[in-house]
C-alpha cells in the first residue's frame, strides 16, 4: 500500500527482456535506504517487487501483463520515473490509499501553465472514467492527485509547482501515456452495489 506522495524520481538504466521476465534497472538514492529484497516499490504507480539492489540501483522483474497494462515499457534509458516505498503503519497519510495495481493508461491531451500552476488534461477509456469524480482522488504515474474536471472523454488535474518539480511530470509532453489507478473505494462500492 502506498500514499501517492512521490519520494524521488529515479532514472531508467535499462529495460530488457530476459529468459523469465522483463528486467527493469533504475538508478535511485532515497528509496534504496532501508530496503530489503522482496520489498514493494511503486514505479510510476505500479507496485513492483525488488529483486536486486545496491546503494544507488534497483532492479525489478515485470510480468508480461505489467508491461502490457502500464506505460513502463515506453520509458527508455535515461527516462524519469516516480518512486515511492510502501508505507509503514507509522507513516503520515498525505495522499490517499494507493495499491500500486495500475488499472490502465491515459494519454495527456494538454499541458498548460496557468498563472503559477499547471493544468493537465488526460484522455482515458470509459471503463476508467466510471470511477473518476469531480474532487475525487486519482493516481497518475503513482502521484495522488485531485480531479478538477471530468467529462465523457477524460479528466483534468491542476498541479502546484512543487509537484511538477519533484515528480516526473515536468518531463511529460502532450501525447505521452501515463499510468492510472482509480480510487480503490470507488471500485469496492461498485462491486458491493452489484452483489
Amino acid at each position: 500500500m502506498f500514499t501517492g506522495i512521490v519520494e524521488e524520481t529515479g532514472r531508467v538504466l535499462s529495460f530488457e527482456e530476459h529468459a523469465h521476465a522483463w528486467r527493469l534497472e533504475l538508478e535511485a538514492a532515497r528509496v534504496t535506504q532501508d530496503l530489503k529484497l522482496g520489498d514493494s516499490v511503486a514505479v510510476n504507480g505500479c507496485c513492483l517487487t525488488v529483486v536486486a539492489f545496491s546503494e544507488n540501483r534497483l532492479e525489478f522483474d515485470l510480468l508480461e501483463e505489467s508491461k502490457r497494462l502500464t506505460s513502463i515499457g515506453g520509458v527508455g534509458p535515461g527516462g524519469k520515473v516516480n518512486l515511492e516505498r510502501a508505507l509503514l503503519p507509522s507513516t503520515r497519510m498525505g495522499g490517499h490509499f494507493v495499491s500500486g495495481h495500475v488499472d490502465g493508461t491515459g494519454v495527456i491531451e494538454a499541458i498548460e501553465p496557468r498563472g503559477k500552476d499547471f493544468f493537465f488534461r488526460i484522455q482515458c477509456d470509459a471503463d476508467k472514467l466510471r470511477y473518476i469524480v469531480h474532487k475525487g482522488c486519482i493516481t497518475v504515474d503513482g502521484i495522488s492527485l485531485t480531479v478538477a474536471e471530468v467529462d465523457a472523454a477524460g479528466f483534468a488535474i491542476w498541479l502546484i509547482p512543487h509537484t511538477m518539480e519533484v515528480t516526473n511530470l515536468h518531463t511529460k509532453q502532450v501525447g505521452d501515456r501515463v499510468n492510472l489507478e482509480n480510487d480503490l473505494i470507488a471500485k469496492y462500492v461498485e462491486k458491493l452495489r452489484l452483489t
